[in-house]
């Protein structure tokens, strides 16, 4: 169920980012603004990620994801109503709610891992991933036949998307919260109550702060480093004479290295390890951010292949991350301690996005990718922080440290 949730919300999410700054940029008339949907998009969705962790908390998963794909599909719906109304303040209103809908996107993962045994828990992660790459895939090839049912409806062909990501952000809610039974994270406590009231463990729980910083920390950086060199790679792409085309290819090509490799991620993390994907992790991005630095502007093989070793390097970290995330919280806070790492990631990819256009204007496209490649190196050193625990109320969830 959860596979088919994510499949539904893969659609609408790339449909809806994939013209987002062109329907702005035609709406408002200004090239400048064209960056404004993402920057809504990543602090709706860094919001929204707190607050699907706390409602996911208090009342399970299927309920947090539930109104985050819900609020999602509102906001698809507001942004629809802002193009027939030619409204400019409701539509920069309904695409920060919209990012609601990336947050739960995003958030699935954790589910998948709920009941997973832990020695199969980065591949539970990589599966619910996997299943986000198929909808993503098939999204952004709709968007000229939902172009043209919007026309049909007499609205402009660029809010097409956005009547497809508004159905299928609804339909992913109303699945999830209809068939998404039992509800993994309650299961999950349950379990773990019942074998502490078998083992008659009283004693205080903790929860392994190292892990969750390692985790948390090594997500936060990936994310900036690779929204850092993705953002400007088409911007320096087409400043050196290339296609419209050419950088789509390669921001194709990123994307699927972003996803498509999760099987191997979460596999890694069951058989060698979390902080050793972690180590793969830092130095691919590290590779891609020297390839990036030093590819010819008008080499579309080795800037498309720089980038597939981006998203290479930022799955490794993100299956890895999640994982460490997850057997680092206990089972009575996991859920909002996973929200609120996920709101700083989000901020974090923020932070990327728009200091990666001051850098280039600065220097230059080489200087930001040497940059963002060192930046990464960053994970390593942590990897190396002391092994500290919290107590935690009784009953909470024994971890693997």
């Amino acid at each position: 169920m959860l596979i088919f949730s994510q499949l539904l919300a893969g659609v609408g999410l790339a449909a809806g980012i994939t013209v987002g700054a062109l329907l702005v940029q035609d709406m408002v008339g200004s090239t400048s603004s064209a960056g404004i949907p993402a920057a809504l998009f990543t602090l709706g969705s860094a919001l929204a990620a707190v607050l699907i962790g706390r409602v996911s908390q208090k009342s399970g998963r299927r309920h947090g994801l539930a109104a985050g794909y819900c609020v999602g599909s509102l906001g698809g719906a507001g942004v629809l109503l802002a193009v027939a109304t030619n409204n400019i303040p409701l539509l920069f209103v309904s695409l920060f709610i919209y990012g609601s809908g990336t947050a739960a996107n995003f958030q699935a993962r954790y589910a998948g891992a709920d009941l997973a045994d832990p020695a199969y828990r980065g591949r539970a992660i990589s599966i619910v991933l996997i299943a986000t790459t198929l909808g993503a895939v098939l999204g952004p090839n709709l968007v000229e036949w939902s172009g043209g049912l919007a026309h049909a409806l007499d609205l402009r062909s660029l809010a097409g998307p956005f009547i497809l990501s508004t159905i299928t952000y609804a339909l992913a809610g109303l699945a999830v919260l209809l068939l998404l039974r039992p509800d993994p994270l309650i299961v999950a406590r349950t379990i773990a109550s019942k074998k502490s009231e078998e083992t008659s463990d009283r004693s205080p729980k903790t929860h392994n702060s190292r892990l969750l910083y390692i985790g948390a920390g090594a997500l936060v950086i990936s994310q900036m480093v690779m929204i850092a060199i993705m953002t400007m790679t088409p911007i320096h792409m087409l400043g050196h004479g290339a296609s419209l085309g050419a950088a789509g290819l390669v921001i194709s090509i990123h994307i699927a290295g972003m996803f498509l490799p999760s099987p191997l991620s979460g596999m890694l993390v069951d058989r060698i390890g979390e902080k050793w994907v972690l180590v793969l992790g830092s130095l691919t991005m590290l590779t891609a951010g020297f390839l990036a630095a030093f590819a010819p502007a008008d080499s579309l093989i080795l800037l498309a292949l720089a980038l597939a070793f981006l998203g290479l390097g930022w799955n490794f970290t993100l299956v890895a991350g999640s994982a460490m995330v997850t057997h680092a919280a206990p089972l009575e806070m996991r859920a909002s301690m996973q929200g609120k790492v996920d709101s700083a990631t989000a901020l974090a990819g923020a932070a990327g996005g728009m200091s990666s256009g001051f850098i280039l204007v600065a220097t230059s496209y080489a200087t930001l990718s040497l940059l963002s490649g060192l930046l990464a190196l960053l994970i390593l050193p942590m990897l190396l922080i002391r092994k500290t625990s919290r107590m935690q109320p009784e009953g909470a969830a024994t971890l693997r440290t």
